[in-house]
């Protein structure tokens, strides 16, 4: 069997494809691993390593790569699971496998293995919009769990409330087999079902962000944006815009707590002034002791780079908000938050970054962190791969 690589040298900037034997990686895939609770870190600061591309409608098994807004890391296998966001418009909505070669240098090679369809509860696959709105998803996180063998992933699902035109399709936590199977889904909070009213979520807004936690006895779900009773979405000046972090118990199926996490300002007005522009969160990552590494994500019109933050959220003594509306309301404690990096001083150009995971070990015995960004499978954007070191 062939599979496909992408192979960068000495200007880890620039990429070349090559075609190999999947079977000359296979040293680099044998080895297991026992102790199955998951990573954690103290990150107070990283370091970039490389920034890798994928190239812009590569062709991988009848299918185009791109829109890739999550990433996970399976150690016990070697490979990463990557879902895109493709909406069943251009293939149907799927999660690819890849094996990466990390050197001294960085990022040497990405490697495509398969291909995976997800799958309805009765087998099918999603169609797309034209053919079935009402059904149609829109994939943007992906987890994998080493206990059960078993990977989530989110749907934000959809809202278009117009005259004659009315579709509420609500967000959904789902897992699956490796294979794209449906085996099961976890039980929807009352306030975050869509509602023809301005209540719940908000359109492309809703479960963007997902990590297992407490060594996968808990799933943190995040939602991109303000609810809308809980306030404006951000805005170029400070404006208390505040996201919601759920937490569900697995085996119950529930969600027993949500968390209020406040937003940063958008970093760039956009041109012309009343143009799109947003900052929301893309994903999360359980760094242990109730903490997470949050990125917020901000684009302005006008401006092509993204502004990406990454943010420590501690939710030790975060209120449970559960059962309380958050415009005007002062009574409760939402997340510490604490700036590890700002990409912007990087001094390279940072896209739509959408999934972060822990990686295998570095050269160096510092542990990775990798980060993926969504092309909205659009010429001018790219796929990134951007690669850090942990310094703790």
């Amino acid at each position: 069997m062939t599979t496909v690589i992408f192979r960068s040298f000495m200007n880890k900037y620039c990429f070349r494809l090559a075609y190999i034997i999947s079977g000359a990686l296979c040293a680099a895939s044998c080895s297991s691993i026992k102790n199955l609770s998951q990573p954690a870190a103290d990150i107070s600061s990283l370091k970039l390593i490389s920034v890798y591309n994928i190239p812009f409608n590569f062709q991988f098994k009848n299918t185009t790569v791109g829109g890739l807004s999550g990433i996970d890391y399976n150690a016990e296998k070697k490979i990463f699971y990557l879902i895109s966001d493709d909406r069943s418009e251009r293939n149907p909505a799927r999660f690819y496998t890849a094996r990466m070669v990390i050197n001294q240098t960085g990022i040497d090679s990405l490697e495509f293995t398969d291909v995976k369809y997800l799958k309805q509860a009765n087998g099918d696959l999603y169609p797309g919009f034209i053919h079935n709105k009402y059904l149609t998803p829109d994939p943007e996180a992906i987890r994998y769990n080493p206990k059960s063998k078993l990977l989530a992933w989110t749907s934000e699902g959809e809202r278009i409330v117009k005259p004659g035109d009315t579709v509420l399709n609500n967000p959904s936590v789902i897992f699956i087999k490796r294979s794209g199977i449906y085996k099961d889904s976890l039980e929807l909070s009352k306030n975050m079902q869509m509602s023809f009213r301005n209540k719940g979520p908000r359109k492309n807004g809703v479960f963007e962000g997902m990590t297992f936690a407490e060594n996968f006895k808990t799933l943190f779900v995040s939602v991109e944006e303000p609810l809308y009773e809980d306030g404006p979405r951000a805005d170029i000046t400070d404006n208390n815009a505040f996201i919601r972090i759920l937490k569900y118990d697995l085996p119950s199926k529930k969600c027993t707590s949500q968390f209020a996490y406040k937003l940063e300002p958008v970093a760039y007005p956009a041109e012309p002034k009343d143009e799109f522009k947003v900052n929301g969160v893309p994903d999360i990552l359980c760094i242990g002791n109730n903490k997470l590494l949050v990125i917020e994500r901000s684009f302005s019109t006008g401006r092509t780079p993204c502004t990406i933050k990454l943010f420590v959220a501690d939710l030790n003594s975060a209120t449970d908000i559960s059962n309380m509306a958050l415009e005007g309301n002062k009574d409760f404690e939402p997340a510490k938050k604490s700036l590890v990096l700002n990409m912007d001083d990087l001094g390279i150009y940072t896209d739509n970054i959408e999934g972060v995971t822990f990686g295998p070990v570095l050269p160096n015995g510092k542990q990775s962190l990798i980060f993926i960004a969504d092309n909205n499978f659009n010429a001018f954007e790219q796929a990134q791969v951007l690669l850090f070191e942990i310094d703790k």
